[in-house]
């Protein structure tokens, strides 16, 4: 009687050890990991992308684009306690950004007429025109990016993020106290 022996197995690829009968390790081993680390790269990828091409082009940072796009969505302007809340960050460098923006003619400060202690925040007419020409090509740079992808796959993925987005909350909101 003869004992034939195991066909030979092909290695692993670089990087990933071999699957063993009876381990619980398999292709979707760590997969929860291995989704956030490419989410968490080609996020940072784009933005750095977008802040280089920003600084290129216009000369500005990502976070003036962004304090300009949130009152570019709110025409009667914010009061800065909310831009703060909006953008994340705290009052000071709100302060700081209206300051400089203020400087060069691209927002105006007044005082708010439904609390004389806070102060509303608004985009001037240069403002307005100055941000709408970043914000056109903002979204051409993203299309650009975005460009190896056809409608339904760019549905797809917007899709899919947007339910892990709630999801994600639900969990938050269950887990709050």
């Amino acid at each position: 009687m003869t004992t034939r022996k195991p066909a030979p197995v092909a290695p692993p690829p670089p990087g990933r050890r071999p699957h063993r009968p009876g381990s619980r390790a398999g292709q979707d081993d760590h997969l929860a990991v291995k989704v956030w680390l490419r989410m968490l790269s080609t996020s940072n990828q784009v933005e750095q992308a977008i802040r280089a091409k920003l600084r290129e082009r216009f000369g500005t940072t990502l976070a003036r684009f962004d304090y300009l796009a949130q009152l570019e969505r709110h025409a009667g302007g914010l009061r800065m306690s909310a831009l703060s809340r909006y953008l994340m960050v705290t009052g000071g460098n709100v302060t700081g950004l209206t300051d400089q923006l203020v400087e060069e003619g691209l927002v105006e400060r007044k005082s708010d007429p439904d609390d004389g202690r806070s102060w509303l925040v608004r985009l001037t007419p240069k403002g307005r025109r100055e941000f709408g020409v970043m914000a056109a090509e903002h979204e051409a740079w993203l299309k650009a990016m975005f460009s190896g992808y056809d409608h339904a796959q760019m549905q797809q993925l917007y899709e899919l993020l947007g339910r892990l987005r709630l999801h994600l909350a639900a969990g938050s909101e269950q887990a709050a106290p």
